[in-house]
């Protein structure tokens, strides 16, 4: 799917402005989807450097003749539908002209270490009294307040410190981290939602609020089942590999030609997959005839499971379950991710054009939401350093060349 730019923004989120001082993954992946829902998100970025990400590749955006852009893949992946401005916000000169943005946006976004913004007088409480309908989000890595607040924070500390990385891995080996940064991730799509309930709330009262989000607070509260699972038990999860805390048999298991995910989520489709797979002795075994049974002799079940996932092919699993009803699947690599039939269906991958690549267009991975009346909007492209700056300050602050000019000589943009 190729999209060409916008002249203007659609979505449901069109007319609202962002002022979006967040880098890194959590903060830009907020911003992005309120950017993919229509808002104008205007992304400050330092002068000469701008957002962490774009120096962590390769891989870099090809350009011309193929040589690697400043635009790595990391940072590409979610940035797009932001206009880019650079201001230095460590001068005063900068954190004026921030303010004067500011004044024009309903929503800002903020990821710095806590405290930071009160140096650079761009805290909550240094905004609010001019503009009482702000609603500011500051995410970080341990939150705003308690004794880990003045720390950095990363995506592996979260997963680390939340409990994440002790289920996650084979019982056998030393913990891992979950394979992307879904801390962040999580920490900016519970950012999005908080977001999105403050403007419901402006909008009967007229007033902004403060959100203060953490990556270590959404970690925990992401932990759902298994965390739940120890405090109703008080019995310490462990790592099961593949294996599903309270449902069996959910596991990865070896076909005649390949693995599949075999996801029996209750007893009915048990007794279809023991039938199917021609064994219904095992469908009748008192050790296994509920899933509560099935939970409790995992190991005699998956002693048994391989030797009789092998007798037929990948295919023939995948396509004899479905029919049944009973969730089974491949499991994929990321280059399988794309070219599955199902995935490009739902177009969860779309073109832009993009000024610097060596085709003209960079591919995306496409938003999930699908909207019947209101459609994610594509309109920008990941911006490069600073490429809407003149264009902003023009359009919200009426900045003729010359003053643009000299604040550019100056080192504020």
């Amino acid at each position: 799917m190729t999209v060409s730019p916008a002249s203007r923004r659609t979505g449901p989120l069109a007319g609202l402005r962002l002022f979006d001082l967040s880098r890194i993954l959590a903060g830009p992946t907020c911003t992005q989807l309120l950017g993919d829902l229509g808002a104008d998100v205007i992304k400050i970025e330092r002068p000469g450097a701008g957002d962490d990400t774009r120096k962590w590749g390769p891989p870099y955006l090809k350009g011309e003749g193929g040589q690697d852009t400043t635009e790595s893949a990391y940072y590409l992946a979610s940035n797009r539908n932001k206009r880019s401005v650079t201001i230095d916000i460590a001068k005063p000169e900068g954190q004026a002209l921030a303010k004067r943005l500011i004044a024009k946006c309903d929503i800002m976004v903020e990821n710095f270490k806590a405290g930071d913004m009160a140096r650079y007088g761009l805290s909550h409480a240094d905004l609010k009294g001019a503009q009482p309908a702000l609603i500011y989000c500051s995410i970080s890595g341990f939150g705003q307040t308690g004794p880990y607040a003045p720390r950095a924070g990363y995506d592996m500390l979260a997963q680390g410190i939340g409990g994440m990385m002790s289920v996650t891995g084979e019982p056998d080996r030393p913990p891992m981290k979950v394979g992307v940064g879904i801390a962040d991730v999580m920490c900016g799509m519970y950012a999005t939602t908080a977001i999105l309930a403050a403007l419901h709330h402006r909008d009967k009262t007229g007033e902004g609020q403060y959100i203060d989000l953490s990556l270590l607070d959404s970690q925990v509260a992401w932990l759902v089942n298994v965390g739940l699972n120890y405090l109703t038990s008080r019995q310490v999860p462990q790592r099961v590999g593949n294996e599903h805390p309270n449902i069996v048999p959910y596991n990865v298991l070896p076909s005649s030609d390949g693995f599949i995910i075999l996801a029996v989520g209750n007893d009915g489709q048990y007794q279809k997959f023991c039938e199917f797979a021609g064994v219904p002795e095992l469908a009748k075994d008192p050790r296994f005839v509920t899933n509560e049974l099935r939970v409790k002799n995992r190991k005699a079940i998956y002693e048994l499971l391989p030797d009789i996932t092998r007798r037929k092919s990948q295919a023939e699993w995948i396509a004899g379950l479905a029919k049944l009803g009973v969730p089974c699947s491949p499991v994929n690599t990321v280059d399988q991710v794309f070219t599955d039939p199902q995935v490009q269906h739902r177009q969860m991958q779309i073109s832009m054009p993009h000024p610097l690549a060596a085709n003209g267009t960079v591919d995306l991975i496409g938003n999930p939401i699908k909207y019947s009346g209101t459609p994610v909007d594509y309109a920008l492209p990941p911006p490069y350093l600073g490429q809407h700056t003149d264009e902003v300050l023009k359009e919200l602050l009426a900045m003729p060349d010359a003053e643009i000019a000299g604040l550019r000589q100056r080192g504020i943009v």
